[in-house]
């Protein structure tokens, strides 16, 4: 636990800084703000300042960085803002783990009054998508592909019940990027499938949505059956096109 200036200052000041390269030191630069945030936020995620635990005062950290108090104010409401500290009343400024949901909730609140960022979202979809059916089509195993059909079926199943398909609209898209093996993809795919809750939804209640979207999954996983990335992308970029006919306003 990273105490208040003597936990900053003792003992042995000098491994702390070899071990944070340089990151304590004095800054020199302008920008300050940014710079200190920056510091701050390789200092929290390299685990000087762990987890959980409080930040050492504005004053410490003022003396530390040979900055104001204010610049450091500035550089803590930066990365609150990001999700990287939490100021709880009375015990401190505590760093934390990223979180993806408080990352993108205020950016999925945004769209539901800026169409034109629906629209360009749509337009990362476009891109995006076709290539992780692309290499899905390439990666996927048996249990993959087993796990596409079962999500579908009970897509199906719902669908012919009258209720919502949105929990296996959205974990289809999950399963297609975890079947390229690609962690990177995965993460990337639930951050995108986050900021898309509110237009699934919209979009789903449309006259024969719900159809039209089974039908899209459909061809997806044909295609990944034979294996063929042309035709996965190919489909995919279909199903996506269907979406923004739905979606865009």
């Amino acid at each position: 636990m990273v105490g208040p200036v003597k936990a900053l200052s003792v003992p042995s000041p000098s491994r702390r800084v070899k071990r944070g390269n340089g990151l304590l030191a004095p800054i020199k630069k302008t920008r300050l703000a940014e710079e200190i945030a920056d510091r701050i936020r390789r200092l929290i995620l390299g685990g000087t300042f762990p987890s959980g635990q409080p930040l050492p005062s504005e004053r410490a950290l003022a003396k530390r960085f040979g900055v104001s108090r204010g610049s450091i104010r500035d550089a803590l409401r930066v990365l609150e803002t990001i999700g990287l500290l939490e100021t709880r009343h009375g015990q401190g400024t505590f760093a934390q783990e990223l979180d993806v949901n408080r990352l993108v909730a205020p950016l999925a609140s945004v769209l539901t009054y800026r169409p034109d960022l629906e629209a360009e979202l749509v337009d990362v979809r476009r891109m995006f998508e076709p290539a992780v059916a692309r290499a899905a089509a390439r990666r996927l195993s048996d249990e993959d592909l087993a796990a596409l059909d079962d999500l579908l079926d009970s897509q199906r199943r719902k669908r012919k019940a009258g209720q919502s398909t949105i929990l296996e609209d959205t974990a289809f898209h999950a399963a297609l990027a975890r079947a390229t093996g690609n962690r990177v993809l995965v993460s990337l795919m639930e951050t995108l499938n986050n900021l898309l809750v509110e237009s699934r939804k919209l979009s789903l209640k449309q006259k024969g949505r719900p159809e039209r979207s089974i039908k899209g999954h459909e061809a997806v996983i044909a295609a990944l059956r034979r294996r063929d990335a042309d035709a996965a992308a190919e489909a995919m970029r279909s199903h996506i096109e269907e979406i923004a006919k739905a979606t865009i306003r």
